[in-house]
């Protein structure tokens, strides 16, 4: 896969910028002519994978979130959002579905959620320094019956 457009963002870690995330990111992958569902999914995950940050990663502090995504020549877009906030003890725990550290309101969804909207979805995690999460998805696009 060769990379041939790709963008970065930094942005501090309010949940005011999940919208606008989803909509910088969906922007990007607009130029892979995505259905509505598959941009849908797309702004879904981004939306998820962010609010993860902001609400796991950084608790009760501000920090920044770094967002890169790259079309490749096979109609994928691979996004990866990542933080340097509190990390994940244990990555696999935290992946099963309504597995959730802070109770409350939370569901304990995320992870399943990006999952069942894009076709990849791969976690890094290190306590105390952060987490990555790449999600990739590739475009079929609009037909052109």
């Amino acid at each position: 896969m060769k990379i041939i457009n790709e963008m970065k963002l930094c942005f501090d870690s309010r949940s005011v910028n999940e919208g606008f995330s989803r909509v910088a990111v969906s922007a990007f992958a607009a130029a892979l002519d995505p259905t509505v569902e598959e941009l849908s999914d797309i702004k879904t995950a981004v939306s998820e994978a962010v609010t993860n940050a902001i609400v796991h990663g950084y608790r009760e502090k501000m920090g920044k979130i770094y967002i890169t995504a790259a079309v490749t020549d096979n109609n994928t877009v691979r996004i990866r959002v990542r933080d340097r906030g509190a990390g994940i003890e244990n990555i696999e725990q935290a992946m099963q579905p309504l597995f959730t550290t802070l109770g409350g309101e939370r569901a304990g969804l995320g992870f399943a959620v990006m999952e069942s909207f894009m076709d990849k979805i791969k976690v890094r995690s290190k306590p105390g320094c952060g987490t990555t999460v790449t999600l990739e998805k590739h475009i079929l696009g609009k037909s052109t019956e």
